[in-house]
């Protein structure tokens, strides 16, 4: 049976449903066909017999969740358009996307009121006939005050290009627009000049949030949403998993329990990219889907029933998050002869001052996710075991009932620092990981399959309180964490046992906003 204890209460309040209320959600996991020549401009008529291919696929699937009772639909991330553009040879995709925060419009309805708007008028109409509100990602063209502004932040050539993500009403109203805020290595898009926040309400469930794929990884505007207490996320992505922190499905269920939130998302399949992965997930649930290598299929529609979660309470001072964001020294839990202390009145709160690892427990420093980590190997069918780098530091207790245990190595590692590779952004991480070989240079490496099982309670103290915890066992399925803990004071422990099966990675992956651009 699965105990939550509610970890983001300390700071944001109740993780409670709406009594008696729910609704029913669908996302849908896209195999694109793509532009085969991204590099060479089309005309705005190939353009659209392009997009419009994707968009009957969409069509057929609103129509299959609409069955199902959907009140709500998401389609992912250059899903209608593909990707690997450059910023000219996008423009025949580009569609302008009215402000509706300024003006009322239904492209399905009111068709004539801009040209140049099929892919918007298609969208809106499916939402219109088949009775749902409706996500889509397309790309957005805004001009800006290149002439009337030389100061401003133009591009060139005096327009905006935006990753977009647009939302509409079950009657087909354009009620929702957001830029991407955080690009990817995308060529053809701007970032928007300012930070947007967007939400928009529905009959059925309330509010909800507009995020893009690699928004997730960021304060903004991602936490900004949560923290002013939107508990539903919509999340289109283009992710390329990587294990062993974040494959798709892993840092989506991370970030649905760490945030105390639901997050709607919705993956492009593409196996040569190793795109795939999306989900349904509720602090209580999780809907998901990730293919396998050879897997056929063209695409994969999910539905679920979730409930409604009540509006956060946000009412927490910033003393407390500047306390544990800024880096001061804290108290942090002993391994002892009889095991965690997790008392508030240990005798002895501080770590000691010589290594915390016994001197027969070699650390060695191993590439994961091309940062360095410090690790311990789990050597044992049990015991206790610390690790840290620097002041950070990592415990675990486990019991491992090993399949043949000198065929699988297990390691437990730690790393704060700033990632540098293919963006930047500051981290505090405890993970046990399985590693691809038995020798300790292949900790840290991509493992889909593993056969041992482990009971472990996984611990560390943090200097932020935004952890997200995961636990991914054998060829890539989620498990629920028994319990999750967060203290006032930054210990955040997840403890877990009866697997169903090997464990492939278990870890607490906490963000420091706030040493990004540090």
């Amino acid at each position: 049976m699965f105990l939550f204890i509610v970890f983001v209460s300390v700071y944001f309040g109740p993780t409670e449903a709406a009594a008696d209320s729910s609704y029913i959600a669908a996302v849908y996991e896209h195999k694109v066909i793509l532009n085969p020549n991204p590099h060479v401009s089309l005309s705005r008529r190939d353009a659209l017999r392009h997009m419009q291919i994707n968009l009957d696929v969409y069509e057929q699937q609103a129509a299959r969740a609409a069955e199902q009772g959907a009140q709500i639909l998401v389609f992912p991330e250059d899903g209608i358009h593909g990707f690997n553009y450059t910023r000219s040879s996008i423009s025949g995709y580009l569609e302008t996307v009215p402000d509706p925060q300024k003006e009322s419009w239904n492209p399905c309805t009111e068709p004539g009121r801009y040209s140049n708007t099929e892919v918007l008028q298609r969208l809106s109409c499916m939402a219109r006939r088949y009775n749902l509100y409706l996500v889509a990602n397309m790309a957005d063209l805004q001009p800006c005050p290149l002439k009337t502004d030389p100061s401003s932040s133009c591009p060139s050539d005096g327009r905006w290009q935006f990753n977009t993500n647009v939302v509409f009403s079950s009657d087909g109203l354009l009620v929702a627009r957001y830029h991407k805020h955080n690009l990817y290595f995308e060529e053809a898009f701007n970032a928007p000049p300012q930070v947007e926040v967007i939400t928009f309400d529905t009959p059925f469930a309330g509010r909800f949030g507009l995020i893009v794929c690699f928004d997730i990884l960021f304060r903004e505007p991602t936490v900004t949403l949560v923290e002013r207490g939107v508990r539903q996320l919509i999340f289109p992505t283009a992710w390329m998993n990587q294990l062993p922190l974040l494959d798709t499905i892993q840092f989506q269920r991370a970030f649905s329990l760490g945030a105390n939130i639901t997050l709607l998302a919705a993956n492009i399949r593409n196996d040569r990219l190793i795109m795939t992965g999306s989900g349904i997930y509720t602090p209580f649930s999780a809907t998901y889907h990730h293919a396998q290598k050879g897997d056929p299929e063209e695409g994969r529609l999910l539905v679920a029933r979730v409930p409604v979660l009540d509006p956060l309470w946000v009412g927490q001072s910033t003393a407390t998050e500047d306390k544990l964001g800024g880096g001061e020294s804290t108290s942090s839990p002993v391994l002892t002869d009889s095991g965690y202390c997790h008392r508030e009145n240990c005798a002895d709160p501080s770590p000691p001052a010589a290594s915390p690892v016994p001197p027969s427990h070699h650390i060695f420093t191993s590439s994961m996710m091309y940062d360095p980590f410090k690790f311990v190997h789990i050597n044992r069918t049990e015991g206790e075991l610390s690790v840290c780098d620097g002041t950070f530091c990592c415990y675990l207790q486990y019991k491992w009932m090993a399949q043949g245990k000198r065929k699988e190595l297990y390691a437990l590692g730690a790393f704060a620092g700033t990632h540098t590779v293919n963006g930047r952004y500051a981290l505090q991480v405890c993970a046990v990981v399985r590693c691809a070989e038995l020798e300790a240079s292949s900790c840290g490496q991509e493992v889909e399959e593993a056969e041992s099982k482990m009971d472990f309670l996984l611990e560390g103290m943090f200097e932020t309180r935004y952890v997200y915890p995961a636990v991914l066992a054998h060829r890539l399925v989620l498990e629920q964490p028994e319990k999750l803990e967060k203290t006032a004071d930054g210990r955040v422990s997840m403890k877990h046992s009866n697997m169903t099966g090997g464990l492939v990675t278990a870890c607490l992956y906490g963000r420091m906003y706030h040493l990004d651009n540090v």
